[in-house]
């Protein structure tokens, strides 16, 4: 099993920024690729971004290109998403997946709430 806990969500202005953190315990070698997703209330989950581990390769949403950067610390097997110019309809729960490819996510964490004010 793979444990995944997001933290760094909070309220922020529209242009602001926050950096989420994902830290992955556990079996983690099983994951190959990590990844965000965000849902909104209403709304069906939105892939944002991932990274393969090994070469940290990275696959950002288009709706968030140019202002979401994705990176991990291998050391801490922790991810980061750093979302800059942050807009209201970024408004979401984000969650953390691992998984071993680009579409195939196993583990899940429980989500961190992001919510940009206008």
């Amino acid at each position: 099993q793979v444990q995944l806990v997001e933290s760094g969500g909070g309220l922020v202005q529209a242009g602001g920024s926050l950096r989420l953190s994902c830290a992955a315990s556990g079996r983690t070698f099983s994951t190959h690729v990590m990844g965000w997703f965000r849902q909104a209330p209403g709304k069906e989950r939105e892939f944002v971004a991932a990274i393969r581990w090994s070469s940290s390769v990275t696959y950002v949403a288009d709706s968030v290109k140019g202002r979401f950067t994705i990176s991990r610390d291998k050391a801490k097997n922790t991810v980061y998403l750093q979302m800059n110019s942050l807009k209201p309809e970024d408004t979401a729960v984000y969650h953390c997946a691992g998984g071993t490819g680009w579409a195939s996510y196993d583990y899940w964490g429980q989500g961190t709430q992001v919510t940009v004010s206008s």
